[in-house]
């Protein structure tokens, strides 16, 4: 019984470093458990059919629309600075 919940407990561990969108670091800290041993768990269920497919076609767009939001907060912010040392120039 305690390997098949071993086992359980490995495979949610990848399914969540996988598809949640936290850091490795962030589901190895919030599960107990160390980097190097989440990192091994997922290398042996890379080729499996743990997370399909089409989840990880989500995971890979979420990160890039994480991105790209990132770059627009970061350029809204620059706009934001420029608007106000023109207006002071303005005065």
């Amino acid at each position: 019984m305690g390997l098949k919940r071993t086992d359980e407990f490995r495979a949610d561990a990848v399914r969540i470093a996988l598809t949640s969108g936290l850091t490795r670091k962030q589901v190895a800290n919030d599960l107990g458990i160390g980097m190097s041993t989440l990192n091994k768990w997922i290398t042996a269920h890379r080729d499996t059919d743990l997370v399909s497919k089409e989840d990880l076609e989500l995971v890979k767009e979420n990160d890039r629309l994480r991105r790209e939001v990132r770059l627009l907060k970061e350029e809204r912010e620059i706009l934001k600075k420029a608007t106000q040392f023109f207006a002071g120039l303005k005065q």
